[in-house]
């Protein structure tokens, strides 16, 4: 484990192969944390903020930091209609399972935000506390338009300067506060290397999960699923510059939750990084007034 994690591999409920990375022991007393990334995102999203609150936070826990079917190093599934919140939801709880975890904090950027809105109304008693990041009931059709977009014309980078420079072609504007070597660890966390150069590291099908997208009309909310996690602790963080989640939805969760706590990230739009600035510290602050508050195992 001197890179700080180990890996773990086990199989979905259809036979998949899946995997996560583990850091830090298991901590009696303590809760672990799992983190879920977005659509097209892996584990090594949340590799400098799992080693903070793994190691240096005042709390070190267990963090797992899961990919999903069809990202990283998670096999692809042949059937394209697969790759949903519903499934995806299923094969965390079975990773869970195969860990032996009955309760956690959860972490979900973007996409594992809606999972965790998934798994409160499948297993609520997992959830212990929750981080949002840039993502709440609502979601933005313009905003999901926008990753479509982005997603059909993907670069093709050779190198991992060239993967840099169109990162910050396409989000730059978004995100003025990043550093030279936060765009470098999220192009080391987005690509992996070939013979063929550098390619995103997840199924290109998933492109044809927004498809059907219509950016005219609302996509469906998930207030129901939202207010079901009243009991639960929430921190809520967005992007001050997010297309996904706006101001709007960000104001109503702050006031439809009732142990809800809130940042915007300004310089940064979707999805803020949560191992830069503060914000470490600040998740693993939130972590241990939560188990203060509402008990350990």
């Amino acid at each position: 484990m001197s890179s700080g994690f180990s890996d773990f591999f086990y199989a979905s409920q259809d036979g998949l192969q899946l995997h996560a990375r583990i850091y830090g022991e298991a901590n009696s007393g303590h809760w672990p944390v799992v983190c879920l990334p977005g659509l097209t995102r892996n584990c090594r999203d949340f590799h400098e903020l799992a080693l903070h609150l793994s190691r240096l936070a005042k709390t070190p826990r267990k963090i797992v930091a899961f990919d999903y079917r069809g990202r990283g190093q998670s096999a692809y599934d042949p059937d394209v209609g697969h790759y949903n919140v519903g499934v995806e939801a299923g094969d965390i709880l079975a990773g869970l399972a195969g860990l032996d975890i009955e309760e956690a904090g959860f972490i979900g950027t973007s996409r594992g935000g809606l999972v965790i809105h998934v798994l409160g109304a499948m297993r609520p008693a997992v959830l212990r506390a929750v981080v949002l990041n840039d993502i709440g009931p609502v979601v933005e059709a313009g905003g999901l338009a926008h990753i479509r977009s982005y997603l059909e014309r993907t670069p093709k980078p050779k190198t991992h300067a060239e993967a840099v420079g169109a990162q910050r072609g396409a989000h730059g504007s978004d995100f003025p506060a990043l550093t030279e070597a936060d765009w470098e660890r999220m192009v080391s966390a987005l690509y992996r290397e070939t013979d063929e150069g550098l390619l995103p590291d997840f199924d290109p099908r998933l492109v044809e999960t927004l498809a059907g997208l219509d950016p005219t009309r609302p996509v469906p909310d998930m207030w129901p699923q939202f207010e079901a996690l009243a009991a639960i602790p929430l921190l809520a963080i967005r992007g001050a510059n997010s297309k996904l989640l706006s101001a709007e939805t960000f104001e109503q969760m702050r006031n439809r939750h009732p142990c809800v706590e809130t940042i915007t990230v300004e310089g940064q739009g979707h999805a803020p990084f949560l191992e830069t600035g503060s914000l470490p510290g600040a998740i693993a602050a939130f972590l241990d007034r939560a188990e203060q508050r509402f008990g350990s195992k």
